[in-house]
């Protein structure tokens, strides 16, 4: 009977051991998002420091760049100057950028923003991270391109490039309606 337990508890140590090691291999940043290819979740979120809302339902037939950034990401310093460049060069075209602060208080946002000398799009204010949980955010920064007609096109895991910012915004831009 004593062998036939420690069969047993080897048995279930080891499939626990196999399992552990099975996930130790895998990146969380390569797990793909449900989301590209549907629609993209709805919300209506204030900018911050001013009293207008944003309704991503409005913003059909435009795409849309949503970020979620935080004034404590490292990466988030980073992708910025790409972004806001690259926001100042669709200025006038059907392109809106959004970012949206994650997990962050609004005063800290602000002074993270000024901290890097400006941004050329207005920060949304998630309270409770309620827009971040409907996207399914893994961390920060994370941008999710959405196309005109509100599909998640994309989902870009980490910092953005002008070259990944460019390319999808251009291809969404191409797409016909």
């Amino acid at each position: 009977m004593n062998w036939r337990n420690a069969t047993i508890g080897a048995g279930c140590a080891l499939a626990v051991v196999a399992l552990l090691g099975y996930g130790m291999t895998k990146d969380p940043g390569e797990i793909p998002s449900p989301l590209p290819g549907k629609a993209a979740p709805g919300f209506t979120l204030q900018v911050m420091n001013a009293a207008e809302t944003v309704d991503l339902t409005q913003l059909r037939g435009q795409v849309v760049v949503l970020n979620f950034w935080a004034s404590w990401c490292l990466n988030c310093r980073t992708e910025h100057s790409a972004l806001s460049q690259t926001a100042a060069w669709y200025d006038g075209q059907a392109v809106k950028f959004y970012g949206v602060v994650y997990n962050d208080s609004p005063e800290n946002a602000a002074r993270w923003i000024q901290q890097m000398g400006g941004q050329t799009y207005p920060a949304l204010v998630d309270p409770k991270s309620r827009t971040a949980i409907d996207y399914g955010l893994y961390g920060v920064p994370e941008t999710f391109f959405i196309s005109k007609t509100g599909r998640v096109a994309h989902k870009q895991i980490g910092p953005s490039t002008p070259e990944i910012l460019r390319e999808w915004i251009d291809k969404l831009l191409a797409e016909e309606v």
